[in-house]
């Protein structure tokens, strides 16, 4: 019998393993991705991009490329009418508001990457535009570029925008900085770190494409997080109301957050497709998708925790500044700011938090939200500070996560980040992992690692996020002619499997049969509300949606049975049958009707467009355990063991939360010992495909032992908290955390991501053992 399932619980009900309905049709290769989609008659599209990091753009010669076989057009930056691309706004800590650099569609002036589009061209077929391409000659006076956040900070640095002096765009400030300040003056013990949360490449399993065409309004197809939003955003750039365009999405291959943003191919193409009268496609290769998507993370921080003699926490301070890259994505500025500053003080009171970060533009690929979006980031910073005050103060570090631990008769917490904790058992959780990692068998297994000339070490890693924040989100039922019945949602499943967990929901509320249901999530056109998939929020707000639309349903409904039934409304009550359907009864009596069967008799008349105006912010919390050995002849980092303990609120479908944080864990592995975006000193990517750049396999992985500690949250209809990015905000932590832990025997106190074999090698070869 499956480990999750309840016998006392029907068979999709809420809380039980559904697998993911999507799986049968992708696994026979019947998934409809971006790049499947071919219109009659499309033309392809091959973006022409600038080979310097930063330079004056003083002209293109496309006169070749236009003269060779099958190429339609070739567009320049003066060949399009269109606005720039969208730039996000903020407020300075001083109040003023940021600058908003201009990105035009295509470079007109100034290149500031590598990999930033300045021509495309339009041919009959994929190697005819590769070919005009090439052809295409632009005359550039390179200027000298800056890769590193710090740098572009010194005086001296290459300036990108004339508006931007320093190259900082956003300076953000939170707390109270001379009390913090004061609180680390007359700490008994200050721990303080300089951590570098290293640049990852996204790599989604499909690469960006869009396919566009026109008839007197635009129909795009792309891989997005949420096709209402998207459409919004390519309004603006092609200076048009939102009714001239329909979003469409199908199968995404993945996303993490890099297909949230509007990207200049997707207004170019739709701008070709109406100039030249025909669909027009365009699909990244594998290579050119290390340039032109956004890349995550990349962050310098130092820090410091305040603790009197016992080891209470008393403050922390962080310092950070955040790359963004040389244009800006959708929410650049949320991981370093907002995200980190939530989110750092995880589940441990800390009477004081002060948080300073500069947002820095490079000449770098843009930097965006990457599967947590500074959710991790800040976990991570906590936990390595509690391992290293923990060292540095002779306490074991079990002991004082404990000492510092808010504790479940303190909720409702407010933390000085600003949040308001509703629920959680944060001792609770770590004592039920250490439990299931064995952790007082550790011993043991280092001795028979050092047996065999091996490192070994264990991390904890207890992390704490703050979930989207509330937005609003469509809720629609439809009854369809077939039998089925369609749930509409503004939320979009690019990997996630939202098909069966939202069906359960709606199968709960109204005794729907669960193989009745169809979800539709793609289509801007069948949307009045999306707020997108991202922050963990989906089931909170599709959930809640749901919920909200099943109640009106039912309402509704009471009406139109007592006019099918000939009684009064009042008369009506809404009830299952011994089979779990839902049904509409005469009070008192046995007259009744399906409601399915009322929804056929009476066609759109239980039909129901709800709007969920906002479910607050949640807060999954976990504590996961990480065991690590060390190769010291090669620095070999391999994570041999990992067990973990979550609370994520009502589980929905146990099955594919599991799934989500094993997922996350992976990433976060990754990250942790093998990914390394680099650049040179001029500003080429030199990790800019697979033979550079080290994705995990899944002989990278160790066997996971998942467990849940649900405690429901308050703020929501459901009880759920949110799951998709919780599995990095563990990994990062209890994996780096495992790493010094093997090598502090030898002196070492602290490496920084990514904690590569040559990496490690090298700070073995120069370390002095204590």
């Amino acid at each position: 019998m499956n480990a999750y399932f309840d016998p006392t619980l029907t068979q999709y009900a809420i809380g039980q393993p559904v697998s993911r309905t999507e799986d049968p049709a992708l696994l026979r290769g019947e998934g409809r991705y971006t790049d499947d989609v071919s219109l009659p008659g499309q033309l392809y599209a091959v973006m022409v991009r600038s080979p310097h990091a930063h330079g004056v753009l003083r002209g293109v010669d496309a006169r070749t490329a236009r003269t060779l076989p099958g190429v339609h057009a070739v567009y320049t930056a003066q060949d399009l009418p269109l606005h720039p691309m969208p730039a996000p706004r903020g407020t300075n800590a001083d109040g003023t508001p940021t600058p908003r650099p201009v990105q035009p569609v295509l470079a007109a002036t100034r290149v500031r990457y590598v990999g930033e589009p300045v021509a495309f061209v339009v041919a009959g077929t994929v190697q005819q535009a590769r070919d005009a391409a090439e052809a295409v000659r632009l005359d550039i006076d390179t200027l000298a570029a800056v890769t590193d956040a710090r740098a572009a900070l010194r005086d001296g640095a290459p300036q990108l925008y004339d508006e931007m002096p320093g190259n900082v765009v956003m300076e953000f400030r939170h707390g109270d900085a001379a009390s913090v300040q004061a609180a680390i003056a007359g700490a008994a013990h200050v721990t303080r770190l300089a951590i570098r949360n290293s640049r990852v490449i996204v790599n989604a399993m499909e690469p960006r494409s869009a396919v566009a065409s026109y008839d007197g309004r635009w129909t795009l197809h792309v891989g997005c997080q949420g096709v209402f939003g998207l459409r919004a955003s390519l309004a603006t750039v092609m200076g048009v109301e939102v009714t001239a365009l329909r979003v469409l999405s199908g199968s995404i291959g993945g996303s993490f957050g890099m297909k949230a943003s509007v990207y200049p191919e997707y207004p170019a193409i739709l701008h070709a497709a109406r100039a030249l009268g025909r669909p027009v496609k365009w699909t990244d290769d594998r290579s050119e998708s290390f340039l032109s998507d956004s890349h995550g993370r990349a962050h310098e921080v130092e820090v410091a925790l305040a603790l009197d003699a016992e080891g209470r926490f008393l403050a922390i301070d962080v310092e950070l500044v955040g790359n963004m890259g040389a244009v800006l994505s959708n929410v650049a500025y949320l991981p370093p700011t907002m995200n980190t500053m939530k989110n750092i003080i995880g589940v441990y009171r800390t009477p004081l938090l002060s948080v300073h970060s500069r947002c820095v533009m490079t000449n770098t690929s843009p930097v965006g939200p990457y599967r947590g979006a500074g959710r991790p980031e800040g976990n991570y910073y906590m936990e390595r500070l509690v391992d290293t005050a923990a060292a540095e103060m002779g306490i074991d570090r079990v002991e004082l996560r404990r000492r510092n631990h808010i504790q479940p008769e303190q909720m409702p917490y407010k933390a000085p980040s600003g949040m308001v904790y509703d629920s959680g058992a944060f001792p609770s959780v770590l004592d039920q992992a250490l439990i299931l990692a064995d952790w007082d068998g550790f011993p043991a297994r280092r001795r028979e690692s050092q047996a065999r000339g091996k490192l070994r070490g264990r991390g904890i890693g207890q992390y704490l996020e703050v979930t989207g924040p509330p937005s609003q989100e469509m809720g629609g039922i439809r009854f369809e002619p077939d039998g089925t019945v369609t749930l509409i949602t503004g939320t979009l499943d690019y990997g996630q499997g939202h098909a069966a967990p939202f069906a359960q929901v709606l199968a709960d509320r109204l005794g729907i049969p669960f193989d009745r249901i169809r979800l539709l999530q793609g289509d801007s056109d069948q949307l009045i509300a999306g707020g997108g998939t991202g922050g963990s929020k989906s089931m909170m707000a599709s959930g809640s949606a749901i919920v909200e639309a099943s109640a009106l349903c039912i309402k509704q409904g009471r009406a139109v049975a007592a006019d099918v039934l000939e009684a009064a409304p009042e008369d009506i009550e809404f009830e299952r049958d011994k089979a779990g359907r839902g049904r509409y009864v005469i009070a008192g009596t046995d007259r009744g009707i399906d409601m399915m069967d009322l929804a056929a008799a009476r066609p759109g008349a239980l039909d129901i467009q709800h709007i969920h105006e906002a479910s607050p912010s949640a807060f999954p919390n976990g504590a996961h355990v990480a065991e690590v050995e060390i190769d010291p002849a090669t620095g070999v980092a391999t994570v041999v063991r990992y067990h973990m303990v979550n609370d994520f609120g009502v589980l929905i479908n146990p099955m594919l939360v599991e799934g989500q944080a094993h997922g996350g864990i992976v990433q976060g592995i990754g990250q942790a010992l093998m990914e390394v975006c680099a650049y040179d000193e001029s500003g080429q990517l030199t990790t800019g495909s697979f033979m550079d750049y080290a994705l995990p396999h899944a002989s990278d992985a160790p066997n996971f032992v998942f467990r849940s500690h649900p405690v429901p949250s308050r703020t929501n209809a459901l009880g759920v908290k949110g799951c998709g990015e919780a599995g990095c905000a563990g990994a990062l932590p209890s994996v780096m955390n495992a790493l010094v832990d093997a090598v502090r025997e030898c002196g070492i106190t602290h490496i920084d991501m990514p904690a590569t074999p040559q990496t490690v090698w090298r700070v073995l070869q120069h370390a002095s053992p204590s």
